[in-house]
C-alpha cells in the first residue's frame, strides 16, 4: 500500500473475452486538473459546450501519490512511471521501482508485440514524462542517457519534441539558435552525436515544419529496405522546450515552430502504417510549466493546444474503430480554482454579513462565451498538488477507466485493451535490466 492505494497485479492473466484494441492514443496534460479543464471551455465554448476532451463518453478519476517515503506530492517523473509501467515509485526516477530495479513500459510490451512506438511532447522529448514511457534511467536528469536509449535499446519509432541540446554533444553546434543569456540553450549532451546516432539507425531526422510535414507524405516503395521511405522520425525543433516559460509579462511566449497537433497528426500517420498497431503517448507540458509560474493565459493555451491534440486522435479514431483514445493528467500543478469574475456576495452564510468572493493569486478576468460576465483564475502555490485528476476515455475498454481508481490502474487497462502479455515481477531481463 501506498497512501492508502494499491498497484495492481500486473501479473494477473488478461480478460480475453474482451476485444483488443490495436491502437492506443495515451495524451497527457502534464500538470492539468480538473480545474483548467474548466478554465478553457470557459474561453472556447462555454457553460453549456464542451472541450472535445471532455466529450468522449467515459470519464474516471485517477489518485497521484508516488511511493516516496518523503513525500506525498508527486513530480512527473513518478507519476508517468505509474502510468507508464503500473508500479509506483520515488519522485525522479524514471520506469525503475523504488529498489532500483526497471519495470517494463506499456510502450516497450506494445513493441515487443510487434506495433510501432512513438512520443510526443512540447518540452525535452527526453524529459520526465516522454522518458517514463521508453527508457530506465535513476534520476530524470540525465536527459542525454534517456535520448540514448530511445535509439538503442528501446527503438521508438517517432520521435517528436523540444531538447535538441541533449543529443548534441557539449559544445557543439545545433540547428537552433542558442540565447547566450540563456546557459540551457547551449548543447550538453553526455552521450555522443545522437542526431547521427539516429540517422545511423534508420531514422528521418526534422528541424522544421516543412521537414516534420514531409515526412508524412505517403511514398512509394522500391523495395522493402528503402531508404527513401523511413519508417522512423526523429523531430527536433528547439533546443528545450518549444515555448519560453515565464510569469506573465516577463517575456513567455508559446508559438512554436510545429503545434502539438501538428506533431501528433505526423506521428499518427507515421504509425498508423503498421497493420499490428500502434502506441503513441502525447504530452502538452506549457500547462505545467506556465502553471508552475502562475501564467494563466499561458496555461489556458496550453489546455487548448492539448485539446486540438485531442481532435486530431479522435479523428483517426474514427476512421479507425480499434482505437483507445485516453486523456488524462500526471498531476496537478498551482492548486488553481474558478471562480466567477462579478460573483456577488454570500448573504445567506451562517454568522451573519456578507463574505466576499475574492481568490487569492487571482488572474483575469477572462470571458466567458455568450455571457456578460467572466471569470478569474486563482492559484494556491507554483508546486504540484496532491489533488486527483480527471480522465476521459473512448475506444475498447474505455469503460473500464470509469470510476475512482490509482494513476497505476491505467497501465493496466491499456495494457489489457493491447492485450499484451506483462511479465511478472523479476521477469523483465536479467539483473533487473531491461533486456529486449
Amino acid at each position: 500500500m501506498t497512501g492508502g492505494a494499491r498497484d495492481h497485479d500486473r501479473s494477473r492473466p488478461m480478460d480475453t473475452a474482451r476485444p483488443p484494441a490495436r491502437n492506443v492514443i495515451l495524451l497527457v496534460g502534464d500538470g492539468m486538473g480538473q480545474a483548467h479543464r474548466m478554465a478553457g471551455q470557459l474561453l472556447t465554448v462555454g457553460r453549456a459546450g464542451r472541450l472535445a476532451m471532455d466529450r468522449l463518453p467515459h470519464a474516471g478519476l485517477m489518485g497521484t501519490m508516488p511511493a516516496d517515503p518523503d513525500h506525498f506530492v508527486t513530480d512527473s517523473a513518478a507519476a508517468a512511471t505509474a502510468l507508464a509501467t503500473g508500479v509506483k515509485t520515488d519522485n525522479g526516477a524514471i520506469a525503475i521501482d523504488p529498489e532500483g530495479r526497471s519495470v517494463p513500459t506499456i510502450l516497450e510490451l506494445a513493441k515487443r508485440a510487434g506495433k510501432a512506438t512513438g512520443l510526443v511532447t512540447t518540452c525535452q522529448i527526453t524529459d520526465a514524462t516522454p522518458a517514463a514511457f521508453a527508457a530506465h534511467v535513476p534520476h530524470r536528469s540525465d536527459q542525454s542517457e534517456v535520448a540514448r536509449q530511445y535509439l538503442e535499446e528501446t527503438g521508438v519509432d517517432v520521435i517528436l519534441g523540444g531538447g535538441a541540446a541533449y543529443w548534441y554533444p557539449a559544445g557543439a553546434e545545433t540547428p537552433f539558435p542558442a540565447d547566450p543569456a540563456d546557459p540551457l540553450q547551449a548543447s550538453r549532451g553526455t552521450a555522443g552525436n545522437l542526431v547521427a546516432r539516429a540517422r545511423a539507425l534508420g531514422y528521418a531526422v526534422a528541424t522544421s515544419a516543412a521537414e516534420l510535414h514531409a515526412a508524412a507524405v505517403p511514398r512509394p516503395r522500391l523495395t522493402i529496405h528503402d531508404d527513401r521511405t523511413p519508417t522512423r522520425l526523429l523531430g527536433l525543433f528547439a533546443n528545450q522546450e518549444l515555448f519560453l516559460q515565464r510569469t506573465e509579462g516577463e517575456g513567455a511566449a508559446y508559438d512554436p515552430p510545429v503545434s502539438l497537433a501538428e506533431m501528433t497528426g505526423t506521428a499518427i500517420a507515421l504509425l498508423a502504417r503498421n497493420p499490428d498497431g500502434f502506441f503513441l503517448m502525447v504530452e502538452e507540458s506549457a500547462i505545467d510549466r506556465m502553471a508552475h509560474r502562475n501564467n494563466a493565459p499561458l496555461t489556458l493555451k496550453g489546455v487548448l493546444e492539448l485539446d486540438r491534440a485531442v481532435q486530431v486522435a479522435l479523428g483517426h479514431a474514427a476512421a479507425d474503430p480499434e482505437t483507445l483514445v485516453v486523456v488524462t493528467a500526471d498531476h496537478e500543478c498551482g492548486g488553481l480554482a474558478i471562480a466567477g469574475s462579478d460573483d456577488p456576495p454570500y448573504p445567506y452564510e451562517p454568522g451573519g454579513g456578507l463574505l466576499e468572493t475574492t481568490m487569492a493569486g487571482e488572474d483575469g478576468p477572462f470571458p466567458i462565451v455568450g455571457e456578460e460576465d467572466g471569470f478569474v483564475m486563482g492559484w494556491a502555490t507554483t508546486g504540484h498538488t496532491a489533488a486527483s485528476v480527471p480522465l476521459t476515455a473512448a475506444g475498447p475498454g474505455a469503460e473500464r477507466l470509469a470510476g475512482v481508481y490509482e494513476n497505476t490502474f491505467l497501465f493496466a487497462v491499456m495494457a489489457e485493451a493491447l492485450g499484451l502479455a506483462v511479465p511478472a515481477a523479476g521477469q523483465w531481463g536479467a539483473n533487473g535490466s531491461h533486456a529486449r
